[in-house]
């Protein structure tokens, strides 16, 4: 006698049929490609394999592998950080708590990367990071497009304009356009070599890829960017929760990531005469120091006080220590 089919399992099969009728759907065939089809397996859901094969080093040196390890990890975390600012920004009825939950799972991504990139600063040997860093030439991580987006997802363009210019423009009368702001984007000083003043070919290749893509985004968000989101809310739903981790995404992003980096590029890059040029040639005491650019994206949830000692004592304490353990 064949066994009794539980009221649970009718329930669910009345409930799929009318889901696959309301489609004009059949659910025996649906039933038959359940019947056929096999179990997934863990390594095939997350593709292992595939995963596990993009780490190709250049060179023969063991600690590469670390190195682009890392930055594969971090460009996941982007990606998600990027999954939550889409929901925020597609979001028809934001709610603060909504709105709340989002920015937190932004800050608890950025909190892993922050806190583990001793990987990257302790992590590797010096000697080895500076022999198999030329094979890597003109490859940057300042050529990392999913960290642009990011902020451009999070802010109005003029956010992001470099701080001098960015002075000019807000002094200016006239309306300046978001691709003649673009030009003015903080992180192109990096790319400038400082004996021609000509581009490197390191920015030329980003831009060349992704200056269309860039626009394109500034353009598509300016009025719903996660900046304009927050202004928009009903005075009701701007929770103090959700100001004060807007606050710590600020800080996580503009100046603790960058701190980050600055920590590393003291280690590897100093020497005894000066410092070694990074990676692409790029000139990353002029676009990673968060005191030089006073970057924010939400810049009405700080004081002037706040912004005028924007990372300053971190940026001070380092350029005064000859060493970083």
């Amino acid at each position: 006698m064949p066994d009794k089919i539980s009221p649970e399992i009718a329930e669910r099969i009345q409930l799929l049929e009318k889901k696959f009728k309301n489609s004009g759907q059949d659910m025996l065939s649906y039933l038959d490609g359940l019947l056929y089809d096999q179990y997934i397996t863990y390594w095939d859901y997350i593709r292992l394999d595939t995963l596990l094969s993009l780490q190709v080093p250049s060179t023969p040196f063991p600690d590469e592998m670390i190195f682009i390890g890392y930055h594969q990890i971090t460009e996941l975390y982007f990606k998600l950080v990027i999954h939550e600012q889409l929901q925020v920004i597609e979001q028809e009825q934001l709610t603060g708590t909504y709105f709340l939950e989002k920015i937190k799972r932004i800050n608890r991504y950025f909190n892993v990367m922050i806190n583990s990139f001793e990987v990257m600063i302790k992590g590797m040997e010096r000697e080895q990071f500076l022999k198999f860093r030329m094979s890597l030439l003109p490859a940057s991580g300042f050529q990392s497009a999913q960290f642009r987006m990011i902020e451009l997802y999070a802010t109005n363009v003029d956010h992001l304009v470099h701080y001098d210019d960015r002075v000019r423009f807000r002094e200016s009368e006239t309306t300046t356009s978001i691709p003649e702001l673009f030009q003015h984007i903080y992180w192109k000083k990096g790319g400038i070599d400082k004996t021609t003043g000509e581009k490197t070919l390191t920015l030329k290749q980003f831009e060349k890829r992704y200056t269309p893509r860039f626009l394109r985004i500034a353009e598509q968000v300016k009025h719903s960017n996660i900046y304009q989101r927050y202004l928009q809310l009903p005075e009701s739903e701007k929770l103090p929760e959700l100001k004060e981790e807007l606050r710590k995404m600020d800080q996580n992003v503009n100046i603790n990531w960058l701190l980050m980096h600055m920590g590393a590029a003291h280690r590897y890059l100093r020497k005894e005469s000066g410092t070694v040029q990074a990676t692409g040639g790029t000139n990353w005491k002029e676009f990673l120091p968060p005191s030089f650019q006073r970057i924010s994206f939400f810049p009405s949830l700080w004081s002037d006080q706040e912004h005028a000692e924007w990372g300053k004592q971190w940026v001070d304490h380092t350029f005064n220590t000859s060493t970083i353990e």
